[in-house]
């Protein structure tokens, strides 16, 4: 069904400028997507109206985290990274084995995601075929856009004998079955999709290496993993392969067109001209980088290099799921960079808010990200009179009130979240 809605239009379609379109009547076509957008006349009606204080934004894209991380969140993060996957992590998504549990917390993980206004998410799931499918299953049923990815992880070195796949062959043919059920649902304009997710090189065979990345070749999916997340991370893979990170994926089949590859703190510039020569990109994931990364992502270069770049909570490595807050500590983590000696590195809240909108839909592919015609109509209305935001309309203009947004905003001050043309604000 055809409709339109009335708002005031707040977007970032490159990263160096805000656009305000105010006042505009944009109607949705019934795949979706965005068929006009005009300047309202005076007396214009629309099947929605948006009061003059609520502003229309597009949908936030978060391109890492890891679903059954989700009770953990602000949890263990004061231990270095291999102990808090081994003491932590990797106990907590061996439970999901139980498929009723793993349903229970996508069902209080979705639709928290959705309030906050992440209105697609690449997700990592567990080891495990059933509840990985009972993941995509609850982000259909709740209307979220999601890559949804069934770990994989056989490494008798990298993993505990109780969480991992029985072997490598074992580990790409479970991968494989994942992808093809995920596919098997269906549902509206493929709002989720399948993506093969070798956990990271420390946790993957050589074997199981080489049989993902033939997959992938095989059947067209998209790739997620990690990228030299961590000192540790970045020094194993040299030790092991000889090769950085970058150079082992490449050569593996695992960083190819749109894989999201996560954190890349200490990717190389060599590593970086590979990734964009291959089209690949990287989920900056600003604040678990400042627990587990050992450093600060240089995302001012990356961009100017031409490396493709979304933006990532990584729960619950990041304790914060609202991606509005990652927009915030994007800002904040690139300026202490600029301080710590490297000139011309720090980003503003537009480039910020463009990571996660815009630049996310570019590297994962799709027609999200900004709100024009032909794009999918996936869009957050935050409420400018919210407490939260601490909105002066006497004093603040678009851009402040954009500012605030972006650096303030949660889901108390975001009133309604609509994906592929579809309302799916969360009940209260």
């Amino acid at each position: 069904m055809t409709w339109s809605i009335r708002a005031t239009v707040l977007q970032t379609p490159t990263p160096d400028a805000l656009e305000t379109l105010e006042d505009q009547i944009m109607v949705i076509d019934d795949r979706g997507k965005i068929a006009s957008i005009e300047p309202a006349d005076t007396d214009a009606v629309a099947d929605v109206t948006l009061p003059s204080t609520t502003v229309l934004l597009p949908g936030l894209i978060d391109t890492h985290l890891h679903a059954p991380q989700w009770p953990q969140l602000g949890t263990g993060l004061d231990l270095p990274l291999e102990r808090w996957l081994f003491e932590r992590t990797f106990p907590l998504e061996a439970r999901f084995a139980d498929t009723a549990w793993a349903s229970t917390v996508w069902n209080d993980m979705v639709p928290r995601l959705l309030a906050g206004g992440t209105t697609t998410a690449v997700y990592y799931g567990s080891t495990h075929e059933a509840a990985t499918l009972a993941l995509a299953t609850a982000c259909h049923a709740h209307g979220q856009r999601a890559l949804v990815g069934r770990v994989a992880m056989d490494h008798t070195d990298g993993t505990p004998d109780w969480y991992r796949d029985e072997s490598a062959t074992e580990s790409v043919n479970a991968s494989f079955r994942s992808v093809e059920a995920i596919h098997a649902l269906g549902g509206r304009s493929g709002l989720v999709q399948p993506i093969i997710t070798p956990r990271f090189i420390p946790a993957c065979s050589d074997a199981a290496l080489h049989g993902l990345g033939e997959l992938a070749e095989a059947t067209g999916t998209m790739v997620q993993t990690h990228v030299s997340e961590s000192t540790w991370e970045h020094q194993y893979v040299i030790d092991r392969f000889g090769e950085s990170d970058t150079e082992a994926l490449v050569r593996l089949g695992l960083a190819r067109n749109h894989s999201v590859l996560a954190h890349g703190v200490h990717l190389s510039t060599a590593d970086t001209a590979r990734l964009v020569e291959v089209g690949a990109g990287v989920a900056h994931c600003p604040l678990s980088n400042s627990y587990f990364g050992n450093g600060v992502f240089p995302a001012r270069r990356s961009l100017s290099a031409g490396l493709r770049l979304g933006l990532g909570t990584d729960v619950a490595g990041g304790p914060e799921p609202s991606l509005l807050r990652q927009c915030s500590h994007a800002v904040t983590s690139s300026r202490m960079r600029e301080d710590a000696g490297h000139p011309e590195s720090r980003i503003d809240a537009v480039t910020a808010f463009w990571l996660a909108t815009t630049s996310g839909a570019d590297l994962l592919g799709i027609d999200a990200g900004v709100l024009a015609p032909g794009r999918a109509f996936d869009a957050i209305a935050v409420d400018l009179t919210s407490a939260e935001l601490g909105h002066w309309p006497d004093l603040d203009d678009w851009e402040t009130a954009f500012e605030k947004i972006v650096r303030r905003g949660s889901e108390r001050s975001i009133s309604q979240v609509w994906v592929d043309g579809v309302d799916v604000t969360p009940s209260p």
